[in-house]
This record gives C-alpha cells, sequence and structure tokens, in this order.
C-alpha cells in the first residue's frame, strides 16, 4: 500500500528537480555517440511481463565485416564508462517507475532471453517489480556471481519493508559516490548468464 505511492511520488520528484541533468546528459549522449539517444529493450517484470526499459545509451553501434556487433570493452567508450559509474545512464528508468513498469527498490530487471535459464528459485524474483536499485546492487553490484545476484533478490523479495527499501537506497547512494564495483573482474559490464548450475536446477 506503501510502496507504489512512493515509488511515484519520488520519482516524480526526481525527474522535476533533476531535469537539467537529464537535458544536459541527453545532449552530450546525442553529441558523443550519436542518435538514439535512449537505449531502449525489452525485459521482464512483475510476473515476467514484458516492458520496455529507458536508459541512456552508453555504447556506439561499431560493428565487424560481417554487420555484428562488437564486443562490449570495444563499444564501451569513456564518456560511457562515465555515465555507467555515476549511473547517470539510468536516470531514464525514473519514467518506467512514474509509468508503474518498475519500482525504485526492486532486482534488476535482466534479459528476456535468460527468462528459461533460471530454476524455480531464482524465478522468485519475479514476485515484485523489478527496481532501479536493489538489495544485490547495494551489495556488490556487478563484482557479484550471478548466483550471489539471485539469492540477494529473492532475499529481497521474502523481507520486502519500507524501512527496508529507505537502506537500500542510502546504501545505493554510497556505492555510486564511491563508484564501486561497476564491472566485474572479468568483462567491461557483466558475464552473460548461461543459466543454473545442474545441481541447483529442479527437474520436477
Amino acid at each position: 500500500m506503501v510502496k507504489r505511492p512512493m515509488d511515484f511520488v519520488l520519482s516524480l520528484i526526481a525527474i522535476i528537480v533533476l531535469s537539467p541533468i537529464l537535458l544536459i546528459v541527453a545532449i552530450l549522449v546525442r553529441t558523443k555517440l550519436g542518435s538514439p539517444v535512449l537505449f531502449k529493450q525489452k525485459r521482464p517484470g512483475l510476473n515476467e511481463e514484458i516492458f520496455t526499459m529507458y536508459k541512456f545509451r552508453t555504447m556506439t553501434d561499431q560493428k565487424d565485416a560481417e554487420g555484428n556487433l562488437l564486443p562490449d570493452h570495444v563499444r564501451l567508450t569513456k564518456f560511457g564508462k562515465l555515465l555507467r559509474s555515476t549511473s547517470l545512464d539510468e536516470l531514464p528508468g525514473l519514467f518506467n517507475i512514474v509509468k508503474g513498469d518498475m519500482s525504485i527498490i526492486g532486482p534488476r530487471p535482466l534479459l528476456v532471453q535468460y527468462l528459461p535459464l533460471y530454476n524455480d528459485h531464482q524465478k522468485r524474483r519475479h514476485e515484485v517489480k523489478p527496481g532501479l536499485s536493489g538489495l544485490a546492487q547495494a551489495s556488490g553490484r556487478n563484482a557479484l556471481s550471478w548466483e550471489d545476484k539471485f539469492n540477494l533478490d529473492v532475499k529481497y523479495v521474502d523481507h520486502i519493508s519500507f524501512i527496508g527499501d529507505w537502506k537500500i537506497i542510502l546504501m545505493t547512494i554510497k556505492k555510486v559516490i564511491v563508484r564501486e564495483d561497476i564491472s566485474s573482474e572479468t568483462a567491461a559490464t557483466m558475464e552473460p548468464f548461461t543459466g543454473a548450475k545442474k545441481e541447483e536446477i529442479n527437474y520436477e
């Protein structure tokens, strides 16, 4: 009863207060990376319903001779890294929150192609709306393994509370300020999820 009104009011206030920053970042993205300014992608939300998520673009569209996109570490520019490290690329997600697709706090919305790869435990992350930030992001962001992230997502689902959300908001602000755990140790962003370990999967 409290979460949705809080999400709507806080995200609307944030859009108004941060509108100059949104405009400046949009102009810089258009100048440095070209068009489109926004990165739009289908993501699964509450109960695995698909919605369009918005972010500021952080990568170029560089392709190889066969027309395939180059690896992330090649397309991710210094400017893009700056946007990611400061989480400025996530600001358009505030409009997803106003629309009701997302919440301020919740499990991060991941790729649609991951849906068939989750085991029953991991699927529980979709029992709540996805968030702009979440317990996993506040606890370690991309420095965590996929298994640890999913465990934290489900822990949030089982212990969701008003006080808990505010604690995660404060933890997230700290992470952003000190720019911790932006990338994994072996990838420019995060390694793709390839599925749960065999011993974790329930075959029944």
